[in-house]
């Protein structure tokens, strides 16, 4: 069972396309939840992603609820400077979700404030707002395959 990454309103289309080439690469699913900042036949994203686009397994929502409604059982991880616990701090498993919010503005108190202990962070220095998107994706979703041995990589 693969893992999945869910971009919470997207809003930079080559972010979207770096990370649809990661999960593709990685044989992660990538879940997008509208509305997007962008459409998804823009040429930069489609760039960004190169010539992957028919090796990863994207999935849209129309908004939060209709996730979370997809999904009732699913285990999230939320990805914000918000979060009191760092991502290495998880025992990551097949099929967890790594949620990530948009560029400029994270993930909504309404999602993260439910989500307790399951909020996590990346250390960063002091004043530093964030990492950007792809970058914080791959970081994340390698961390979560290097725990469950590459699974499917080589």
């Amino acid at each position: 069972m693969s893992l999945h990454v869910v971009l919470y309103q997207p809003e930079i289309p080559q972010n979207t396309g770096n990370i649809a080439r990661t999960c593709a690469a990685t044989g992660t699913v990538l879940h997008l939840i509208h509305p997007l900042g962008f459409s998804l036949d823009e040429k930069h994203l489609k760039r960004a992603g190169l010539d992957y686009w028919e090796e990863v397994t994207i999935h849209e929502h129309n908004n939060w609820q209709s996730f979370l409604e997809t999904y009732p059982h699913a285990t999230c991880y939320y990805l914000s400077t918000k979060g009191h616990h760092h991502y290495t701090d998880v025992n990551y498993r097949p099929g967890d979700f790594l949620v990530f919010g948009p560029e400029t503005r994270g993930l909504p108190a309404s999602i993260l404030e439910p989500a307790g202990e399951r909020v996590l962070r990346i250390p960063m220095r002091p004043g530093l707002r964030s990492l950007n998107l792809a970058n914080t994706v791959a970081l994340v979703l390698y961390e979560a395959l290097r725990q469950l041995a590459f699974p499917g990589l080589v």
